[in-house]
């Protein structure tokens, strides 16, 4: 992995003003919205308050966003012949792959990051201090599932509409995964089997332990666990397949 090639593409991702209102201001705008216009925001929920709730909810889908923007942008570069050009420098295939997880990582652990201190600068509140930690671990790390949608995203269409597309299909996916508006009933019950929805049920474990806001049900934790496992799997076979299609008809 190459320092100076990591720089440059965090610089260039940072600069990209568009990619900055959605992978950071928005999720945290979302927050403000939601978490400090209800007299009710300071209200117990799970182990904490509902603005803690709301706060890990939202930079689940930050860390989302962060992920597919950042996945999906590298694949259309490697279609538009970026990856012929990274080929002809020293800087292995192995190099460049992990030089853009890095990068993934940073961009998606900043809107995390941005999103807990607006949180705690606004009254969010946890029972223990480990669940900040561990909230933010979970999210960092589940949002590996949305790298790899990104990518099956980006490799499908291959094109610039893609990222289009996957950002509308992320909108649409947290109001069935139970993201925005707390679902019950049959809605809840479809929710179970979408993309988002173990995802964000881990990232509020640590406050809720599976309860459901406005409603009785409790997901187990294994539920939630081979949601995001099986979402995983799906999404990263897409993704291989759509490369080898890509191969082949080369």
């Amino acid at each position: 992995m190459n320092a100076t090639f990591v720089r440059i593409d965090l610089t260039r991702q940072l600069r990209d003003v568009m990619n900055l209102m959605f992978v950071l201001v928005l999720p945290t705008l979302m927050y403000v919205i939601f978490g400090l216009s209800f007299s009710y925001a300071n209200e117990s929920a799970g182990n904490g308050n509902v603005k803690f709730y709301i706060m890990a909810s939202m930079a689940a889908y930050g860390a989302s966003v962060a992920a597919t923007t950042v996945t999906g942008v590298s694949a259309v570069e490697q279609m538009q012949g970026w990856g012929r050009q990274i080929g002809l420098t020293p800087l292995r295939p192995a190099g460049f792959v992990a030089g853009k997880a890095v990068v993934a990582l940073v961009v998606t652990a900043l809107s995390i990051a941005v999103v807990f201190i607006v949180g705690a600068l606004t009254g969010a509140h946890a029972d223990h201090g480990w669940m900040w930690a561990a909230t933010f671990a979970i999210a960092l790390a589940g949002s590996i599932l949305f790298a790899l949608f990104g990518y099956a995203i980006a490799m499908l269409f291959k094109s610039e509409s893609a990222m289009g597309i996957a950002s509308g299909l992320l909108v649409v996916l947290s109001f069935l995964g139970n993201v925005f508006v707390p679902l019950s009933g049959t809605l809840l019950d479809v929710a179970r089997f979408t993309p988002m929805y173990g995802f964000v049920g881990l990232v509020r474990w640590p406050i809720l332990e599976g309860a459901q806001s406005g409603s009785a049900d409790v997901d187990p934790l294994w539920g939630l666990v081979a949601n995001l496992v099986a979402w995983l799997l799906i999404f990263g076979i897409v993704a291989v397949l759509a490369v080898r299609r890509g191969r082949t008809r080369r």
